[in-house]
C-alpha cells in the first residue's frame, strides 16, 4: 500500500486546524475574517472548483448540464435546510434571533464532508501518478487552512461555543486523513467526483454570498471589509495560478 497520501493528509490537518485557532483567538474581529473568508469561497469556487469541473467535463465528455443541476441542488439544499431551521427557531422565540447554533453545526459538517472529499482526492490524485498527486496535495493544504477558519467563522457567527467550535474543527481537520486512508480501499469515479464538485460550488456560493459577506457587513460595513473580501478572493487566484 502506498501511504504518501495519508502523509500530504496530515500536513491537510495541520493546515485546517491552524486556520481555525486563528479565527478562534481573532473572534473580536470576526466580521474583518468573514469579509475575507467570503471572497476566498469566491475565489475557490472561481478559481479553483469551477476550473477542474471545466477540465473534467472536457476530458471525460461529460453533461456539463447535469453538473450544473447538482450546482443548483446544493445551493438550493442548503437554502432549505437553513430556512427550515430558521422558521423553526422563529416560532420558539419569536423571530428575535436570526442566527441559530444548529446553522453553523450543519456548514461545519457540510465542510467536513468537503474535507473528506478533499483526503480522496489526494488518494486519488496519487493513484493516478505521483505528480498528479502532490500537486492535488498541495492545493489542499493550501486552501485547508481558509476550511479551518471558515468552520470556526460559521460556527461562531451562528451563537455556538468556543469549545464546540474547537470539536467541529477537529471534525472537519481529522476527515481529510480519513479520506486519503479510504482510497486504499476503494475508487471513485471521476463522474461522480465532478458532479460533487458541482454540489459543493453551490454550497459554497450560498454561503459565501448569503451567508458570510451579509452577516460580515450587518454591523460594521465598511470600504476595509470590502477590500477584505477582494483580497480574500484575490489570494486564491494567486495560490491557484502557482499550483
Amino acid at each position: 500500500m502506498n501511504f504518501v497520501p495519508i502523509i500530504f493528509s496530515i500536513l491537510t490537518f495541520v493546515s485546517t486546524f491552524a486556520g481555525g485557532i486563528f479565527a478562534i483567538k481573532n473572534k473580536s474581529k470576526i466580521h474583518y475574517i468573514m469579509a475575507f473568508a467570503s471572497g476566498v469561497l469566491l475565489g475557490v469556487v472561481s478559481f479553483d472548483i469551477f476550473p477542474e469541473i471545466i477540465s473534467q467535463v472536457k476530458t471525460y465528455n461529460f453533461n456539463s448540464i447535469e453538473i450544473m443541476i447538482a450546482l443548483v441542488f446544493g445551493f438550493l439544499l442548503f437554502h432549505v435546510l437553513e430556512k427550515s431551521i430558521l422558521i423553526q427557531h422563529c416560532h420558539e422565540e419569536n423571530c428575535i434571533a436570526h442566527k441559530h447554533p444548529q446553522i453553523g453545526v450543519a456548514s461545519a459538517l457540510a465542510l467536513a464532508g468537503h474535507s473528506f472529499m478533499d483526503g480522496i482526492g489526494i488518494g486519488l490524485g496519487f493513484q493516478v501518478n505521483p505528480v498528479a498527486g502532490v500537486l492535488i496535495a498541495i492545493a489542499v493544504i493550501s486552501h485547508d487552512f481558509t476550511d479551518g477558519m471558515n468552520t470556526v467563522t460559521l460556527m461562531l457567527s451562528n451563537r455556538n461555543s468556543d469549545k464546540k467550535a474547537k470539536l467541529f474543527l477537529l471534525l472537519v481537520a481529522i476527515t481529510p486523513v480519513l479520506g486519503a486512508i479510504s482510497t486504499l480501499f476503494f475508487t471513485v469515479s471521476p463522474y461522480f467526483l465532478t458532479l460533487y464538485l458541482g454540489f459543493f460550488a453551490g454550497f459554497l456560493l450560498y454561503i459565501g454570498a448569503s451567508d458570510i459577506l451579509p452577516e460580515a457587513h450587518a454591523e460594521h460595513s465598511s470600504y476595509k471589509l470590502m477590500a477584505l473580501t477582494i483580497l480574500g478572493t484575490l489570494l486564491i487566484f494567486i495560490i491557484t495560478r502557482f499550483i
